[in-house]
């Protein structure tokens, strides 16, 4: 019996299988999950920027919202399916490599293998919440200050606390400088795209994608701050970086064009489940 050969074939098959139709599907719904969040994050940072202070514009306020809608908890298992989906494919990214020549890169496979692991936890929280068995009472700030105090609590905490927020920042200002040079493009199939269709990705890829940017980096800077401190009160979550924004001289106008970029990013996020190389 000829063990190598088998062992060939069965990587084939799993290759084959991380290439199919369910898999792209899969993706799509993610993809497609994540415009939802960003929409339903940009929206009331809007409302919160000229005025409406009760608004929460984190992942927990979404998903609070989406439940009170008419057929939420179908919405919501939806959306817990779409992560679930885009954590399957990030997955079998990190262990077959993506799309492209360089998918197979190290650095490719280890970035698809820390978003299959958040897509999976954002999966999980959305879903048990969906079955009435999770909690989003919790915001993103509050998270972010107990992941913080945990961390301080360690041996060595405050080196990882700040080399943390140090990659949050890093993430930030690349996230932002690709978008603005529409490295987005090589994950689309651009030549399926009628004339305005491109125009509009290109808009929202580049607003959405640079102030994401402009959202993690300063998320990372307030962890930086917090490990120099030993303070788990100066971490914030995206609720309270979004609303920091409004505390600059520019006032909330800044955070009024930070989260329309948000939304700009939760419409360009379709663009790829419709057109994406997957």
């Amino acid at each position: 019996m000829n063990t190598s050969a088998m062992t060939r074939g069965g990587r084939t098959r799993a290759r084959r299988a991380a290439r199919s139709p369910v898999m792209r599907g899969a993706a799509r719904a993610g993809l497609t999950a994540c415009g939802v969040i960003h929409l339903l994050v940009g929206l009331p940072a809007l409302r919160i920027a000229f005025g409406d202070r009760r608004e929460q514009a984190d992942r927990s306020g979404a998903v609070d919202r989406i439940a009170h809608e008419p057929f939420g908890a179908v919405l919501l298992w939806a959306l817990g399916t779409g992560f679930a989906g885009m954590a399957l494919w990030r997955l079998s990214e990190s262990v077959f490599g993506s799309v492209g020549p360089d998918g197979r890169k190290a650095t490719k496979r280890l970035s698809a293998l820390v978003r299959c692991v958040f897509y999976g936890c954002v999966a999980y929280s959305v879903l048990s919440f969906a079955a009435g068995y999770g909690n989003q009472g919790r915001s993103s700030d509050q998270r972010s200050r107990d992941v913080t105090a945990g961390l301080l609590g360690m041996a060595a905490g405050q080196w990882i606390v700040g080399a943390a927020g140090i990659g949050i920042v890093v993430a930030g200002v690349w996230a932002g400088v690709q978008a603005v040079r529409r490295q987005f493009h090589a994950e689309l199939r651009l030549d399926e795209m009628s004339p305005g269709a491109r125009r509009l990705v290109d808009f929202t890829g580049v607003g959405g994608g640079a102030a994401r940017g402009l959202v993690l980096a300063p998320a990372g800077g307030f962890a930086v701050r917090a490990a120099l401190d030993y303070r788990p009160d100066r971490a914030k979550g995206l609720d309270d970086t979004l609303r920091s924004f409004a505390g600059t001289p520019f006032g909330p106008w800044l955070l009024a064009l930070v989260a329309a970029g948000l939304a700009l990013f939760g419409l360009f996020s379709f663009a790829p489940a419709r057109w994406g190389r997957v």
